[in-house]
């Protein structure tokens, strides 16, 4: 059975950028993408800040494909 190494998956860039937005988003200051709607999901608060993680060069693994 292979060992499984323990590497961090996420970068602190990721994590500051998914709190940021998780505080924005309890503020009801967070918005989505063009259409500009508060954005009131827990997960969708996440998903804005490891794409923005992404962006900024950050260590975050890559998106998932959708299900």
């Amino acid at each position: 059975m292979p060992i499984k190494s323990s590497k961090r998956q996420y970068g602190p860039k990721a994590a500051t950028k998914v709190k940021r937005a998780m505080h924005e988003m309890k503020e009801g200051k967070l918005k989505s993408g063009k259409s500009g709607k508060p954005v009131k999901s827990r997960k969708q608060a996440i998903a804005i800040g490891l794409s923005e993680a992404r962006k900024g060069g950050g260590k975050v693994p890559a998106r998932r494909g959708k299900s």
